[in-house]
């Protein structure tokens, strides 16, 4: 018993760092193709900048070379068939009842997807709703993250034109300033580790989607966000 014991504990630990590295690789792979939206749609990243430093984030977390060049020919031959949009609803949350939730999706299959996010959103005992049902209560925001800002960079961040709010290492912007702030943030060296639109809540709080919705919605490769 004790045997068998023993090499359960070791399937169960590796079946959890299996999970967390999965989970990362997904968070970077999206960090990624964040980039090359916020770029415009290149994906080269000799010619785009925060497609660059993602690549070298995903390096440096050891996502394989092979998973990178996958995800950059895959977006080349779905781009011409892309469509980007949002879905609005209510969930499950954590603190009890129900929230508003909007989540982004870019895929080349919308029927199939659309699908594929009901059936989430309905399993975990929630509804998609009409277009416009949510969105009344969220902005459409420039969200770019950095590893840090001491008091000096914060202070000069601020003083950016269109920057909105300062949360930890989040800094949020009116979207046509975005390119405006990561440029400054550069010049005072201040790394950037991610830069996209987002739909930030207006009255922002500390409840959140049910956990276990929230990991199917973000496991989902079409899933470009999920906005709460």
């Amino acid at each position: 018993m004790s045997g068998h014991s023993k090499w359960a504990n070791i399937a169960h630990r590796k079946g959890a760092v299996d999970k967390k590295r999965s989970e990362t690789f997904t968070k970077l792979s999206k960090n990624i193709l964040g980039a090359i939206r916020a770029g415009g749609g290149n994906s080269s990243p000799e010619a785009n900048n925060g497609l660059k430093a993602a690549i070298d984030r995903a390096r440096a977390a050891n996502m394989p070379k092979e998973n990178i060049e996958r995800l950059l020919a895959n977006f080349e031959t779905k781009k011409q068939n892309l469509v980007n949009f949002y879905l609005e609803g209510f969930v499950p949350s954590k603190l009890g009842g129900t929230m508003p939730i909007m989540i982004e999706v870019e895929t080349d299959k919308r029927n199939r997807t659309l699908g594929e996010i009901r059936s989430i959103i309905r399993a975990c005992g929630g509804n998609l709703s009409e277009e416009g049902g949510v969105r009344y209560v969220f902005d459409r925001v420039g969200e770019v993250t950095v590893d840090g800002l001491n008091q000096d960079q914060e202070l000069a961040v601020i003083e950016v034109p269109g920057v909105i709010d300062i949360e930890g290492r989040r800094i949020y912007v009116k979207p046509e300033n975005m390119s405006e702030l990561v440029d400054r943030a550069g010049e005072l060296g201040v790394a950037i580790e991610s830069q996209m639109i987002v739909m930030r809540a207006k009255n922002q709080g500390a409840n959140r989607p049910q956990a276990e919705l929230l990991e199917k919605l973000e496991a989902n490769e079409e899933v470009v966000g999920v906005f709460f």
